[in-house]
């Protein structure tokens, strides 16, 4: 017969472990971003994946094209068109647009397609950290990334990284790499209408 105070120790620590456990993974989250927000990312979870990396297939299997610059090397005309184009709310939510995420269920409730509701900051959390699976954890784990990327960073920040990760075709990360793949020239140096163009492929860089 088992010892009742061994049994009973045991469910004591996995109670301790459980409760434990999120709250070492928002201190471990919130330390690499705060390192973030003062060191540039060298690659995103999500050019990993894209560029084939596994345990099966440790290196690059394809050729990215990347170029980190830091915001006052990327247009203006490029940072208001992303704005405008994919959060237009950016400047004022605190990471998630409460209009546009009921604007995303009633289309879903009545059986429309349904539009993405993803801020900047969420979609700067989903390439920077997060695979491209979808499920209860995943979005709970993003959600939680989200406050503390909004938390940590600015808003400056958010837009800086985003617009050095973000994929603009295939195989082309980032404004800097975008603007001399498509234009020939530097992201700086980029016109309105070609801001535009950029920013308007953000959806579905990749067709």
């Amino acid at each position: 017969m088992k010892n009742p105070s061994r049994i009973i120790t045991f469910f004591k620590n996995a109670v301790k472990f459980i409760i434990a456990l999120p709250i070492v993974f928002t201190l471990l989250s919130a330390t690499i971003i705060l390192i973030f927000r003062f060191i540039n990312p060298p690659v995103s979870a999500f050019m990993l994946k894209k560029s084939g990396i596994s345990f099966e297939q440790p290196f690059y299997n394809n050729e990215q094209k990347h170029e980190w610059v830091n915001l006052n090397n990327i247009s203006r005309n490029l940072t208001l068109a992303v704005i405008a184009s994919e959060d237009q709310k950016f400047l004022d939510h605190f990471g998630f647009d409460i209009e546009q995420i009921e604007k995303a269920i009633n289309e879903m409730e009545r059986g429309r397609r349904v539009r993405g509701a993803s801020t900047i900051s969420q979609q700067v959390v989903k390439n920077l950290f997060l695979s491209g699976e979808k499920n209860f954890i995943r979005k709970a784990v993003e959600a939680e990334l989200t406050l503390l990327v909004e938390l940590i960073w600015s808003k400056r920040r958010i837009i800086e990284v985003y617009l050095n990760i973000a994929e603009f075709g295939r195989n082309v990360f980032g404004a800097e790499a975008a603007s001399k793949y498509f234009y020939k020239k530097n992201a700086k140096k980029l016109t309105r209408g070609q801001a535009a163009m950029l920013a308007a492929v953000l959806p579905s860089p990749v067709r």
